[in-house]
């Protein structure tokens, strides 16, 4: 063989070679994925940082750093889902499949389950940088599961053309712009087939949806700036801001409220009737969504007459099937966490938590093989009604009150205001869930007055 032969067969080892580096994929996606690369395939976010220092910094003060890393993440996955999964054959994939949208390079690289946060480990990164920039592409329709298919190297997945970086090539990639890219992570589906995530679902069904707004458009809204250091400003970069349930700022005022009476003047101990009409008017998704058997949503509703006293009013009932669930009370509930945990009769621990009794509860509850309601998306087996609010839904909810007949002269005050918590309180503290991780926020309120007669 010539020299000259072995010098072209080099190159065109070497081109091979190269291509490989930019493009490394198993074409394997979802739970085929395990194990079927390594931590050093994939950049560590602070690499990127270098030139995307905006973008980097917003990334890392959003729940997708954090995924593997905030408290209620690790307390769930280490005391609770992994314990499950080693005595349920049924929920033993969750060991695994819980890293792949929380700690995606540790699901990938096989390491299930990783080391808790606190040894420092690369599952701490999270949905890195270099996960969402490898994706090429997605599969099933609806995705869902970690549906993503990705292909580490020094090609870069990107939602432009035409780009040029000093560190790595680019592809554009349509896929990336689309909420069916979300969806491979914001839907889930439990060991018992039904979907205990389905933001995009949600999306996908409502308004905003069908209307062409992506979820990028809300979640990570385009500003002027440059995506790096040495690259020129431009109208429209994507700000990684990732703004959800976790942000009070996007919370407060998703949901409107707005109370009226049904007279301007009462006397005391007649019957007086106010409306609250409760409006996502914000949310291109279901409200609670994401997690919905851990949120709480609700509705409280008080009045303070002249002299200073308070009363709290009670929801009127409705009618529908399942409604206890929607009404606050001392009923107990997440029994199975007894089981997950080996506590022979646990009781369960008040389903409410904090919410005051007779208030309206925005929830869809998510219930166990046995019909008990939990907190554990893994061991879903079916649901109770589905009460939440819809993008765009409005919805009444009246109280009827007979006013004490002592209730001093002037103007009654009445305030509806409507709280969210990202945990159910009784959960959070059984469970030693640092307090700002369920601290309840103020969504919205709205005060009407009605006028007591001497």
């Amino acid at each position: 063989m010539s020299r000259t032969t072995l010098i072209g067969r080099g190159a065109v080892l070497l081109s091979l070679l190269a291509l490989a580096a930019f493009a490394q994929t198993t074409g394997k996606f979802g739970d085929a994925a395990l194990g079927t690369q390594r931590y050093d395939d994939f950049e560590r976010p602070t690499a990127c940082a270098a030139c995307h220092v905006d973008i980097a910094r917003q990334h890392e003060q959003a729940m997708m750093s954090q995924a593997f890393t905030h408290s209620w993440d690790e307390i769930e996955y280490y005391e609770l889902a992994v314990p499950h999964a080693e005595k349920d054959p049924k929920v033993a994939g969750v060991k695994a499949g819980c890293n792949g949208c929380h700690a995606p390079f540790s699901f990938l690289a096989g390491d299930v389950p990783p080391q808790r946060p606190a040894a420092k480990t690369r599952a701490n990164e999270g949905v890195s940088c270099d996960l969402c920039h490898t994706v090429i592409k997605g599969h099933g329709d609806p995705p869902f599961n970690f549906s993503w298919e990705v292909a580490p190297g020094k090609t870069k997945q990107g939602p432009r053309d035409n780009v040029e970086s000093p560190y790595h090539k680019t592809q554009f990639n349509a896929f990336m712009k689309t909420g069916d890219f979300c969806g491979t992570c914001h839907n889930e589906q439990s060991p018992y087939g039904v979907y205990v995530k389905a933001t995009h679902l949600e999306w996908r069904e409502g308004p905003q949806g069908k209307g062409g707004i992506q979820c990028q458009d809300c979640h990570m809204p385009p500003a002027p700036g440059r995506s790096a250091l040495m690259g020129g400003t431009r109208p429209d970069v994507r700000q990684h801001l990732f703004h959800g349930a976790h942000d009070p700022g996007k919370v407060g005022g998703v949901i409107e409220v707005r109370i009226h009476p049904a007279v301007r003047e009462v006397e005391p101990g007649e019957s007086l009737k106010l409306t609250a009409v409760v409006v996502n008017a914000k949310a291109g998704h279901k409200v609670p969504s994401g997690s919905a058997e851990e949120r709480v949503l609700w509705l409280h509703v008080e009045a303070k007459d002249a002299a200073g006293k308070v009363y709290h009013l009670r929801v009127d009932r409705k009618g529908f099937e399942g409604e206890d669930y929607t009404i606050a009370s001392d009923a107990l509930a997440y029994q199975d966490i007894g089981d997950i945990k080996g506590i022979p009769d646990f009781p369960g621990l008040k389903r409410d938590g904090m919410v005051p009794a007779g208030d309206r509860i925005f929830r869809l509850p998510y219930l166990d093989p046995k019909g008990r309601m939990t907190i554990a998306q893994w061991n879903t087996a079916s649901f109770g009604p589905d009460y939440r609010l819809a993008p765009l839904q409005a919805v009444s909810e009246t109280y009827t009150w007979q006013l004490p007949g002592a209730m001093p002269a002037g103007p009654l005050t009445v305030t509806a205001t409507v709280y969210y918590s990202r945990l159910v309180s009784s959960v959070a503290e059984y469970l030693k869930v640092p307090e700002e991780e369920w601290r309840p926020i103020t969504v919205n309120s709205h005060v009407t007055t009605v006028n007591i007669l001497p």
